[in-house]
């Protein structure tokens, strides 16, 4: 797809997490939308997957480790045709497949079910070190949020994937700046985050704009082309991104909108998308 396209798909990305959230009562929009970008491009362009096929033995795997972000991810899932995308209406919904973290029983596309902060990393490394084990070629991917860098199991999985020097992972620090209780500087600052990653023998890859499909594009080509390291890629985003009053408000960390606030959100969005056709 061309970084328009990827840009279109986004934003109805962004429409089914709102949409998602906003049926739920409750979820975690902020991080979903700050990371919608990601997940289209990880879905639509850069994965090697087969809806029609979610567990064939050779595709990519993605780890959401940040799994609160569920509502992101299934927007993705959706829309790339793994379930109907109607299916956003019931998230969180008791007997619903959909559920406030990813689980790998219940829900097509998802490769690891989500738990406690810090544990998907773990997860995504030992997918990694298998498929060395196995002489297999599939890529593994995994997304972690600033905040969740202050859980420990995070640099031991790092410790262990630099040294075993797993080239097949490809780790992804959304780094919007905010966590559920303010900045992430002000908490426990992970920072500087690319040198921390740099010591545990990462190729790092830092990306000013990580809302921006052609600097996407561009850092996880140059991890699939690094060889001898695992590679994590550093993005800026914006929390709440596409929606003017969730931008940068980490009230949005954690609640659904109400329906006049999904009404803003959605138009917005329809505004966004209107505008991406104009190009």
């Amino acid at each position: 797809m061309t970084d328009l396209e990827l840009q279109k798909t986004a934003v109805e990305v962004r429409k089914g997490i709102v949409t998602g959230v906003h049926a739920a009562k409750a979820g975690h929009p902020g991080g979903s939308l700050s990371a919608a970008d990601v997940f289209t491009y990880l879905y639509f362009e850069e994965m090697n997957i087969d809806p029609k096929e979610p567990k064939k033995p050779d595709r990519d795997r993605f780890v959401l480790s940040k799994g609160h972000t569920a509502p992101g991810l299934y927007a993705a899932l959706a829309h790339r045709g793994f379930f109907p995308v109607e299916d956003l209406l019931t998230l969180r919904h008791v007997g619903a497949h959909l559920q406030g973290h990813p689980c790998i029983q219940h829900t097509p596309g998802v490769d690891a079910s989500s738990g406690s902060l810090g544990q998907g990393i773990s997860i995504a490394v030992g997918m990694a070190l298998s498929a060395k084990m196995s002489n297999d070629d599939y890529r593994v991917y995994t997304l972690l949020g600033d905040g969740e860098l202050q859980e420990g199991q995070v640099w031991e999985a790092s410790m262990f994937a630099g040294h075993r020097r797993l080239d097949n992972l490809c780790v992804i620090v959304d780094n919007n700046g905010l966590q559920i209780d303010g900045s992430v500087d002000e908490i426990c600052s992970p920072y500087p985050i690319d040198e921390k990653f740099r010591a545990f023998n990462f190729h790092v890859i830092c990306v000013e704009d990580g809302n921006d499909m052609a600097s996407l594009r561009k850092a996880f080509a140059e991890a699939r082309n690094t060889k001898g390291k695992p590679s994590v890629i550093v993005m800026k985003t914006v929390k709440g991104k596409g929606v003017s009053f969730m931008e940068n408000a980490v009230e949005w960390h954690g609640k659904g909108p109400n329906d006049e606030e999904y009404a803003i959100a959605m138009d917005d969005l329809e505004k966004a998308g209107e505008a991406l056709c104009q190009k």
